[in-house]
């Protein structure tokens, strides 16, 4: 930093990650204010500036800077925290800026004895049950499961998954094209093996077999009739890797997802398009099996479809410090699984980290549909998505007939009478018959008419710009 980004920063002000001292002379609540940023997402003291904004500086000595280290040294557990000195032109004085890394992992800390936090520009000691809190989770973090040694070798793993992934991080630019083919080098660059033992990420990501002793390992997927799960349609378990179990939810959303017709104007084969867009399912699947919590051997991802909505939950409650209503917002990336969420990146199913959950929501909106729903109840997180007001359309065009079609094409074009309509079909069909199937499509709620006898008019519901083609959002689910 040099004194011109320094003027940038002390012009904008105090905030929640900056806060002026104007001399060495306030260490101790500098350290407090330090404590605070590392609980939090980080920070900067600025030594040398008055609250008001000015710049005197100071004068800074060797006994200065031995304050300042001794100062660093009543942080528990060690502070990451940088010095750095900045001269003030035309003058002998310095500024000190003291620069703290937030980290989860190494959360709480405190100094001398106690914790702080920081909320906007007040820092204060931090209350004991967050500080409780805290601890569970540097536990947590510092011994996550994905990190223990599985009990596996090598040939328990899917070989050609493990090559399939090299494949697939060289196309997407995340691993080098001199990547190893050889498996064992390649789940060591993966961090997936330590000190010549598997870990529990590698039997996430590669297994082949897992019962008994990886019951987490599973997929539940369901189809029920109605609103209510008293019926089902479908129901099925999957056991399998993270990448063998995207793909049957990619299979069975192909089966069960309800497809819309969309009659585009002057061409006559419908675009069928899913009821929500792939793009926005997959990252929401993606989600679920980087962030949840396998520790809990009688955890799963469920996956179910109603006739009003689809919801997806993943065993485990979200990360600490994080709410629900923080994810449609920014928000930090804490990552409870990041072996396995890296092994995603690389394998390019993962984009900006912390964006996940934003973009699931954008895509959704972007298609028509209302914002998804965020849940957290009973020890699981949970996705609702919710179809627009026109979900009619999307639960009967499966079964539509080329007559259907081509009606729906021909009124694509304009308001028309049944005659009209029966012009076009040229004879092909009595006009008794294709009043009949006219109906079908007002039952439906694809049509509907207005005026009475020969001046009815019959034309398409929900307007004719939401049967225009839309564009495909996203990319496949696999790559």
């Amino acid at each position: 930093m040099d004194f011109h980004s320094l003027s940038q920063l002390v012009a904008a002000g105090e905030s929640d990650t900056v806060e002026f001292k104007k001399s060495t002379g306030q260490l101790t609540r500098s350290g407090e204010t330090l404590c605070g940023f590392l609980n939090g997402r980080g920070g900067r003291v600025v030594i040398g500036v008055s609250p008001s904004g000015e710049i005197p500086g100071q004068q800074v000595s060797d006994k200065t800077l031995q304050d300042v280290a001794a100062m660093l040294q009543r942080f528990e557990p060690p502070a990451p925290v940088s010095i750095h000195r900045i001269a003030m032109a035309d003058s002998e004085r310095e500024v000190i800026v003291l620069d703290a890394t937030g980290m989860d992992e190494a959360k709480p800390f405190t100094f001398n004895g106690r914790p702080y936090q920081r909320v906007e520009t007040t820092t204060s000691v931090m209350p004991q049950k967050v500080y409780e809190d805290l601890l569970l989770h540097r536990v947590h973090v510092q011994k996550r499961w994905e990190t223990s040694t599985a009990n596996i070798q090598l040939e328990d793993l899917d070989l050609e998954e493990i090559l399939r992934t090299v494949r697939l991080g060289i196309q997407a630019g995340r691993l080098p094209e001199s990547t190893s083919t050889d498996p064992e080098d390649i789940l060591t660059r993966l961090k997936l093996k330590r000190d010549g033992h598997l870990l529990n990420a590698a039997m996430v990501l590669f297994g082949k077999e897992f019962m008994p002793d990886y019951p987490q390992c599973i997929l539940r997927l369901a189809r029920f009739k109605g609103i209510t799960k008293n019926e089902f349609l479908d129901n099925r378990q999957e056991f399998g890797n993270a990448f063998q179990l995207l793909e049957e939810a990619r299979l069975f959303l192909q089966r069960h997802l309800p497809v819309a017709g969309r009659i585009i104007p002057g061409v006559l084969e419908r675009k069928d398009e899913p009821l929500f867009p792939y793009a926005a399912l997959r990252e929401a699947l993606v989600n679920a099996f980087c962030h949840r919590d396998y520790s809990i051997q009688g955890g799963s991802i469920s996956l179910a479809i109603y006739d009003d909505r689809l919801e997806l939950w993943s065993t485990g409650i979200l990360p600490l410090g994080i709410a629900v209503e923080d994810l449609k917002r920014d928000h930090t990336s804490v990552l409870r699984n990041p072996l396995i969420a890296g092994t995603f990146y690389r394998r390019g199913l993962v984009e900006n980290w912390g964006r996940g959950t934003q973009n699931i929501v954008e895509l959704c909106v972007k298609a028509g549909h209302p914002e998804p729903e965020f849940l957290e109840q009973a020890g699981a997180v949970g996705i609702r998505f919710l179809p627009s007001g026109y979900i009619a359309p999307y639960r009967v065009t499966q079964d539509l007939s080329e007559t259907h079609r081509q009606i729906l094409h021909f009124l694509s074009s304009g308001k028309a009478s049944l005659s009209k309509i029966h012009e076009h079909f040229a004879d092909d069909i009595e006009l008794r018959q294709l009043r009949v199937e006219v109906y079908k499509l007002r039952d439906f709620g694809l049509i509907d008419f207005e005026g009475k006898g020969r001046g009815t008019q019959w034309f398409l519901l929900h307007g004719k710009d939401n049967w225009t083609e839309l564009d495909r959002i996203g990319q496949d689910w696999t790559d």
